[in-house]
């Protein structure tokens, strides 16, 4: 108890330095000015869950649901959706044969995401692949699963809200729209190159407006569970920077330009330091006992193994429904399940096919897209002489337009919670700052940026005036592969 205090008392101390700019960078009042900050406006709900998983997009997955809009048929039953290849060939959407994916294809970057965008005519997903292998199979970003391949997320959307408008927070790879999560801005980040996350936003996350109001929250992430808080913490920080020094010094192929860099969890995403990782980085294992024993913080992500079981490629997509299969049902079957709302989404598209064009996004801040490798800055014109293979990949990985004034493509999102209407289809438009919209509005929280302080919180999902109509949690299909089965 005594070593908390203490890394409490340097979690304060470091708020109060950033306090002052925070407060002057953020954009505008309250939700209700007439109450003070930290307020509870939304008692019925005392945890909110934030499980997002990696890189598919609502088609992708969704799309022959049944709910929401999904995919357009054709006259023999089947999506007629298509794209063109680079000679104008038609590829036409088609259900995957298999639930391993390929590797490094599709991109997600963010060159390839703009390419896919097309200024909104969604016509590039099958050239953005082929600029980035020449051999890769032009058909896997046209390509979907169904509720064959996966039936406990199909019966998980079937079952609670579904929203199928939300949308990643930008045309960007999995660092960007992270960031957005945390803190409503990419801050200028473009790319998934850890030499880049050396920066923090003037109003700081949501993390910060948390602490500062005595609100408790954890980034729950796969972690071995024989070692101390302290030696995870050094693991960490090892790993960290053994990448750097690897990234610097191999070649890469451009296969994997869009390929995350060793994301360990998603706070780690803005500098955290060391005690608020004591603090608020915990295993999956303090998960599972927080959630059996109705003791889970105010606020919590959970993150996947990004390695094994996060759906990103080349891994088998069943692998991460069985993750997040166990992590909804030690939620609904815990002792707070009758307190808690859950959602459940992905950061971006992963390159993979949706039907709908991204609309017009609030931009965040005035900070334009940059990258210190990519762009001409101090740290490039240190490494090029060095190693010009990694400025050069940099390059590939970002564009014009540098601006977050368009939302990412959707993405497959549903609300989890007993106070969840049934037969619900939200279709307001949605993105990740939707999640810090809904915070500020539980704890009366004035907004980060200009982007949370225009997003819809996904409220409508819930009935909080009447008896809940899920306090006996539904029976949901399980997962095409058991927890722990692989």
């Amino acid at each position: 108890m005594r070593g908390t205090a203490v890394w409490e008392g340097v979690e304060r101390q470091g708020l109060r330095r950033r306090s002052p700019q925070m407060a002057q960078a953020q954009p505008g009042q309250r939700p209700d000015p007439s109450q003070p900050a930290g307020t509870d406006r939304l008692p019925q709900i005392k945890h909110i869950v934030v499980l997002m998983m990696e890189n598919h997009s609502f088609d992708n997955y969704l799309g022959t649901l049944g709910r929401g809009e999904g995919f357009a048929l054709g006259a023999d039953g089947r999506p007629d959706a298509e794209n063109p290849d680079a000679t104008g060939q038609a590829v036409r959407a088609h259900h995957l044969p298999s639930t391993v994916q390929h590797s490094g294809v599709p991109c997600q970057s963010w060159r390839a995401a703009h390419v896919q965008f097309a200024g909104g005519k969604m016509t590039g997903f099958v050239t953005a692949t082929q600029a980035v292998s020449a051999d890769a199979d032009t058909s896997v970003p046209m390509g979907y699963w169904t509720e064959s391949d996966l039936p406990f997320y199909h019966g998980l959307a079937s079952t609670f809200p579904v929203a199928d408008h939300w949308f990643s927070s930008c045309l960007g790879p999995t660092f960007p729209n992270r960031r957005f999560l945390l803190a409503g801005t990419a801050h200028g980040l473009m790319d998934d190159l850890p030499v880049n996350l050396l920066d923090y936003p003037p109003a700081g996350t949501i993390l910060d407006m948390l602490t500062k109001y005595g609100k408790s929250w954890v980034n729950y992430r796969p972690d071995g569970d024989d070692q101390s808080q302290f030696r995870r913490y050094l693991n960490y920080r090892r790993r960290r920077s053994q990448h750097h020094l690897r990234a610097l010094g191999r070649p890469l192929e451009r296969a994997r330009s869009g390929v995350k860099r060793d994301l360990q969890f998603t706070a780690g995403l803005y500098p955290l330091g060391m005690a608020r990782y004591m603090l608020h980085v915990r295993g999956i294992d303090d998960f599972f006992a927080d959630a059996d024993a109705g003791k889970l913080p105010d606020f919590c992500i959970v993150d996947p193994d990004f390695d094994a079981y996060s759906e990103e490629n080349p891994q088998d997509i069943r692998k991460g429904e069985s993750f997040a299969a166990e992590i909804i049902h030690r939620v609904m079957h815990g002792k707070a399940w009758a307190d808690t709302l859950l959602i459940w989404t992905y950061d971006e598209n992963g390159g993979y096919y949706d039907h709908v064009p991204p609309p017009a996004a609030e931009p965040p801040d005035d900070v334009p897209g940059r990258s210190l490798i990519a762009h001409p800055s101090w740290l490039r014109s240190i490494i090029k002489p060095v190693f010009p293979g990694y400025v050069r990949h940099a390059q590939d990985l970002v564009c014009e337009p540098n601006r977050y004034d368009t939302y990412g493509f959707r993405v497959p999102a549903v609300i989890v919670s007993p106070y969840a209407r049934p037969n619900c289809v939200l279709s307001d438009v949605f993105d990740h700052t939707s999640v810090l919209k809904l915070i500020e509005e539980k704890w009366n929280l004035p907004a980060l940026t200009r982007r949370d302080a225009a997003a819809t919180a996904p409220l409508a999902a819930l009935d909080l005036d009447s008896p809940p109509a899920f306090r006996t949690p539904p029976e949901l299909p399980a997962p095409s592969l058991a927890w722990g089965s692989w």
